[in-house]
């Protein structure tokens, strides 16, 4: 039986039109459909932040859809840190 990896947690802050585009749904779905957990949010100042929890694989998968995001965004960045393993199930939207 294979081992899986051991999951990471890493802290996004994506910039660009990434707000009134349909981005926090995309990054929700995008991220259950990989199967990481976490949470996205709007900022105050235009960002959209998303905490990650998941295998470093799916974590390179879901910042690669980061830098997509959905038809209408123009996402012009993303700063990736590692962060603290929280105990979160599922992944949500916060508001």
């Amino acid at each position: 039986m294979p081992r899986t990896a051991p999951k990471i947690a890493r802290h996004y802050v994506v910039r660009g039109r990434v707000q009134g585009v349909g981005f926090r749904y995309f990054v929700e779905h995008t991220a259950a459909t990989i199967g990481v957990d976490g949470w996205v949010r709007n900022l105050d100042d235009g960002r959209v932040e998303v905490y990650a929890i998941g295998t470093p694989d799916e974590l390179g998968s879901l910042e690669g859809f980061l830098w997509k995001g959905p038809r209408w965004s123009e996402v012009r960045g993303v700063d990736v840190r590692e962060s603290a393993l929280e105990n979160r199930r599922g992944f949500h939207i916060r508001h």
